[in-house]
């Protein structure tokens, strides 16, 4: 991990100090708009407890009476009052329809004419209004007072904005503390959230995770290998395009689980038993993998796992030969032995005198090799296919195995020479194998038919050994899995899979008539594979 450039901050830091900021204005904002709302609430209130009061003044039958009187202000004085102080308001003023006041709070305002607006009042109807009076700014409502369906005074009640802006203040302590409360848990949910993405981002900042970001996709490109990175819950996180390219995975894999791309059953159940496989070989499609599982931590913790993908197919392949070529050895320097062993036994004979019991020997041996040879050659006309069968029949004799070849096959096959030679060399070389396991149980027995044509290939070889159980049939048929793999002798049925499906044949598992197991594959040209119906 690089240095953290100076002057960087972790971004859980940053994203703190901004939720804050968030929280703060948000705060404040909404305290602002609830005493402006609360200011609207009292404004609209005050006047409506001032038109209430206004109209009930009004519609007194002792205001409509005295103010027909000669002195007004002598009753109705005090009775504006009497309901200034009941009501809570500031100013009840009774007033001629020209103005002039008979009561006011101020009583040298009496006489006086009445400062502010009448709007519609003087027509019957009722005035509201905000105005700077003699008492200050107020909230004021203005009522006719009617008498016969004539207006004969007003009546206007008002309640001082000063008294308002007390109330609102006796509220303020209440707004403060639930904007306290508000901001403190805003404060804390930012803390925590900072937290937590301290924890995931490891105290990063964000260049660093840009950095390790691009880094980390730099080196997935550019390694020749296939890397897959998975989480704890096996979602696929980050991949190169090789793994891609080699596990034949879908565009939008990243964030899919390991289980719905279709990966070998045995490293799916490694990663999640979260245990290290080193090099397990596997053929998917045409191709022959080796993948790998490990662990992956930080800080002594398990983060998921990291899986590695190479592709052996062109070293399988070479490989195959290899071993073919080996076999071919191997039976050769068996046959060079029993050469030796018979050389050995001629001239014994000849130095003891009886030459003609040595050239009858010499000449039984000759002709038993020989028939042997002329068989193959007959039935096989593919010289590569003869040599590898007469070369395995001797490596059968000298392990004790009785091998048996039946029918035979024509030099043109749909198959070239080398598929044919590792098909057959590997099915044999896992009968061998098979039958080596149960010698002491019973006899060891190999049966190989060989039928073919210039459009098709028939290859079914039996043995006596312990056969495949099902699970494993499935196996090998769906995905060319290889126990022997497992046992660390090779991969002859993978590679057999591998070449029937270059060659879109077919291959089946069943029970051998010998009591082991039989492999039967089926290779059909093109021009020989029947047309599915429907097609054209």
């Amino acid at each position: 991990m690089g240095r953290r450039a100076a002057g960087e901050s972790p971004v859980a830091r940053q994203i703190l100090l901004l939720q804050v900021a968030v929280v703060v204005v948000l705060v404040v904002t909404a305290v602002a708009l609830a005493a402006w709302d609360a200011r609207r609430d009292s404004r609209d209130s005050a006047r409506d407890q001032a038109t209430a009061v206004a109209r009930s003044v009004a519609d007194s039958p002792f205001v409509r009476r005295e103010v027909g009187t000669a002195d007004p202000t002598t009753r109705l004085q005090p009775f504006a009052e009497e309901v200034r102080a009941d009501t809570g308001t500031d100013f009840v003023v009774i007033m001629d329809t020209d103005r002039t006041r008979y009561t006011h709070p101020d009583p040298e305002q009496i006489g006086r004419a009445f400062v502010g607006d009448l709007g519609g009042a003087p027509d019957g109807q009722v005035f509201t209004q905000e105005y700077v009076g003699t008492l200050g700014p107020s909230v004021r409502a203005v009522v006719p007072v009617v008498d016969d369906g004539d207006v004969v005074a007003l009546v206007a009640v008002g309640i001082t904005v000063t008294r308002l802006d007390r109330q609102l203040l006796g509220d303020l302590p209440g707004i403060t503390l639930a904007a306290t409360a508000t901001l403190a848990a805003g404060l804390l949910g930012a803390w925590l959230i900072s937290r937590r993405l301290r924890r995931q981002t490891h105290g990063l900042g964000e260049r660093e995770i840009t950095r390790m970001y691009e880094y980390y996709r730099a080196v997935l490109e550019a390694v020749r290998e296939g890397l897959l990175l998975v989480d704890a819950d096996r979602r696929v996180q980050l991949v190169n395009a090789e793994a891609v390219r080699l596990l034949a995975l879908p565009d939008d894999v990243e964030g899919r689980l390991l289980d719905e791309l279709g990966l070998p059953p045995g490293l799916v159940e490694a990663v999640a038993q979260r245990t290290a496989v080193a090099d397990q070989t596997y053929v998917l499609g045409q191709q022959v993998l080796l993948l790998s599982s490990s662990p992956a931590y930080w800080n002594q913790a398990e983060v998921g796992a990291v899986v590695t993908v190479r592709d052996r197919t062109e070293l399988q392949a070479v490989t195959g030969e290899l071993d073919l070529v080996r076999g071919l050895t191997e039976s050769l320097r068996a046959q060079n032995h029993e050469a030796a062993n018979r050389l050995h036994t001629i001239v014994s004979l000849v130095e003891m005198g009886r030459t003609e019991q040595a050239v009858e020997f010499a000449t039984s041996e000759l002709e038993v090799a020989q028939g042997l040879a002329d068989e193959l050659v007959s039935s096989v006309d593919e010289p590569v296919l003869a040599a590898l069968l007469l070369g395995k029949t001797a490596q059968a004799a000298e392990r004790g195995i009785h091998l048996e070849i039946a029918g035979g096959l024509p030099a043109e096959l749909p198959i070239s020479p080398r598929d044919l030679v590792t098909l057959v060399g590997n099915l044999v070389d896992n009968a061998f194998d098979a039958v080596a396991e149960t010698r002491t149980t019973r006899p060891q027995q190999v049966r190989v038919d060989l039928h073919g044509t210039a459009g098709s290939l028939d290859v079914v070889v039996d043995d006596s050994g312990s056969g495949i159980s099902l699970e494993d049939r499935a196996h090998v048929l769906e995905r060319g899995w290889s126990s022997k793999a497992q046992e660390g002798r090779g991969l002859g049925l993978a590679i057999v899979a591998q070449v029937v499906s270059q060659h879109g044949g077919t291959l089946e598992v069943a029970d051998s008539p010998l009591g082991g197991a039989r492999f039967v594959v089926g290779v059909r040209s093109r021009a020989s594979r029947p047309v599915e119906s429907g097609a054209s």
